[in-house]
């Protein structure tokens, strides 16, 4: 019954809390993986705040309850408490272990992919922009580095390369790089993966809401590093259609590949290359 009325007093005191508080401050997720991803980490954080008032408490109590008195009063005195020191050792490998076995769970489940996604997206990163292959639609758009982010100038979001996905949408990134370690970062994804030179990284998402959101490099790759942003848009699925029909009438068809990049595809990566129109 204790464990209960904590409980629900708790979901009250939160209910009266802002949005972002609920979520630990977290971006707003945007995929349907991101809000397990809120979840494990408020659950996280509850956990260590409750070993820490645990152990305030203990601290607290023992000052007290055990202070010298008088000059000839000592509190009783031990070597050792066996069953303490069991309970101490063995709780926290306990809650380690627990908290162990739900970061696997959770990574597991951002890391599962499903056959037949309904769009891949060959995201390349490079010195110091992106480019998006559409694998499937064998269409590409190709960006250039945001030189003037510094010059605080409104508009520079519109001139980012942007990457358009449908709502409701299982979507597959094929992350590569031409260069240098680059890392693939949407914040309201939670999540986010290297791109290492010669090799390709794979994750999924299925995305939940419309809306544009910021992209970024994650990973310190250079002299203009702060420079490497793009768009995702997420549009209801015919503008996705009309989006992808705009790239062909450009004439941005087929894929940039990797005869760009300066370092050749590990044998052992080919594999995970998909093809156009096919898997």
């Amino acid at each position: 019954m204790g464990l209960v009325a904590v409980a629900a007093t708790t979901a009250l005191v939160l209910s009266g809390c802002g949005e972002a508080f609920t979520r630990g401050y977290l971006p707003e997720p945007v995929t349907e993986a991101g809000t397990d991803v809120v979840h494990f980490w408020n659950a996280v954080w509850i956990a260590a705040l409750a070993v820490g008032i645990l152990v305030w408490g203990l601290i607290l109590w023992s000052l007290f309850a055990y202070r010298r008195r008088s000059d000839s009063d000592f509190p009783t005195q031990f070597r050792y408490h066996v069953p303490l020191e069991i309970l101490y050792t063995v709780v926290p490998v306990l809650m380690v272990a627990a908290i162990f076995g739900k970061t696997v769970e959770v990574q597991n489940t951002l890391l599962e992919r499903q056959e037949n996604p309904d769009v891949v997206v060959n995201v390349v990163g490079k010195k110091w922009s992106w480019d998006f292959n559409y694998v499937n639609e064998d269409v590409y758009e190709s960006g250039v580095q945001a030189q003037d982010l510094n010059d605080g100038e409104p508009g520079l979001r519109e001139t980012l390369p942007t990457m358009v996905l449908p709502v409701d949408s299982r979507v597959e990134f094929v992350l590569t790089s031409r260069d240098v370690i680059h890392s693939f970062w949407v914040p309201q994804f939670l999540q986010k993966l290297d791109m290492v030179p010669g090799r390709v990284n794979i994750f999924q998402v299925t995305t939940t809401e419309e809306g544009t959101f910021d992209g970024k490099c994650a990973e310190l790759c250079g002299a203009y590093h702060s420079e490497m942003l793009f768009n995702v848009k997420v549009v209801p699925q015919a503008e996705y259609d009309a989006y992808i029909q705009s790239l062909r009438d450009e004439g941005q068809t087929g894929q940039l590949g990797p005869e760009f990049d300066q370092y050749e595809l590990q044998q052992d990566q080919q594999d995970k290359l998909v093809q156009p129109n096919g898997r």
